[in-house]
This record gives C-alpha cells, sequence and structure tokens, in this order.
C-alpha cells in the first residue's frame, strides 16, 4: 500500500474503466473521452494504492469526509474502492480496506463510514468482516439494469481517541 501520486492516474483511470460494473456502481459506464482521475475535489493524497511491486495500481481507495461541515471532521468516509479482476482473491481490498482505516486513525478520525449497493454481497462480507455495521438501508434508491437496488449505509468505529457514542 501507498498513496497515490499524480503519475498513477493514467493506470486508475483505466482500473475505473476496465472494472466498471453495476454491482457497485451507479453512474453509467464512463465514455471516452474521459475526465480526468484527479482534480480538485478528487487529490492524489485522498487515493491509497495497492501495488504488487511493479509499481503498477491493481487497486485503490479513496477516503474522504462524509461532508464539508467542521463538526463531521472527526468522520472519514470510503468513497471508492476498486481491485483489479487479476489482483482479486489476493487479499487486495481487505489491505486497501486495513489502510483506509489505518491512515483515518492517523488523521484524527475515530469513526469511518461507506455506502454499498445492497445486491453487492462479496463488497458487504468483506466490510462485515473488518467490523463494519449496517446503520441504515434507503430501499430502493437505485435502478440498475432494470432492478431496484438499495443504498446500505455502514460504519465503525475506529480504535482510539475521542468519546464513545
Amino acid at each position: 500500500m501507498r498513496p497515490a501520486h499524480p503519475g498513477d492516474a493514467d493506470a486508475l483511470t483505466e482500473l475505473d474503466h476496465t472494472t466498471w460494473s453495476t454491482l457497485h456502481a451507479v453512474m453509467p459506464r464512463p465514455q471516452p473521452p474521459f475526465d480526468p482521475f484527479f482534480d480538485a475535489d478528487h487529490r492524489p493524497e485522498d487515493y491509497l494504492v495497492a501495488d504488487l511491486g511493479d509499481g503498477r495500481p491493481v487497486g485503490y481507495i479513496r477516503l474522504g469526509f462524509p461532508s464539508r461541515l467542521a463538526c463531521n471532521t472527526h468522520v472519514r468516509q470510503i468513497q471508492g474502492l476498486v481491485v483489479a479482476e487479476t489482483a482479486r482473491g489476493r487479499g487486495v481490498a481487505r489491505a486497501l480496506l486495513r489502510a483506509a482505516c489505518d491512515e483515518a486513525r492517523r488523521q484524527g478520525a475515530i469513526r469511518i463510514t461507506l455506502h454499498v449497493l445492497g445486491h453487492n454481497k462479496p463488497a458487504r462480507t468483506l466490510y462485515e468482516s473488518e467490523g463494519f455495521a449496517v446503520e441504515g438501508v434507503l430501499p430502493g434508491e437505485f435502478r440498475l439494469d432494470g432492478r431496484y437496488v438499495d443504498d446500505v449505509f455502514m460504519g465503525r468505529r475506529l480504535s482510539g481517541g475521542g468519546t464513545p457514542f
């Protein structure tokens, strides 16, 4: 695991496009010309990247704030987790998730949250195994491939600091 750097943009763009699926994406499949991967709201420092030793990313996780409110700065939110098909089943997603929790703690967060689509059983199983619990469900929030899909909100406390809730 390592922080992303600007030179990762092309590889991360390709990773996004090759892994796109309605299992996890609510936006339509991206079409050329593609927007830049990094921009003012998606900075390299918001991403952790997994590579298998050759420097080429095989996965990433994006860690951000759930809102711009000062009263919410003790919380971080996972806002994207992608692993290349060729790297799946090797613990990459779990390592990225743990690294994001460590980074959130390092930044002073005491809580971390995420959204996951209700039909994404592999992701939900991973999150639950890492201590995330379902905290809310928006039934039928999205219509994907002709089906209504729930938006599931999950969260967990990060150890250390802060007042228990």
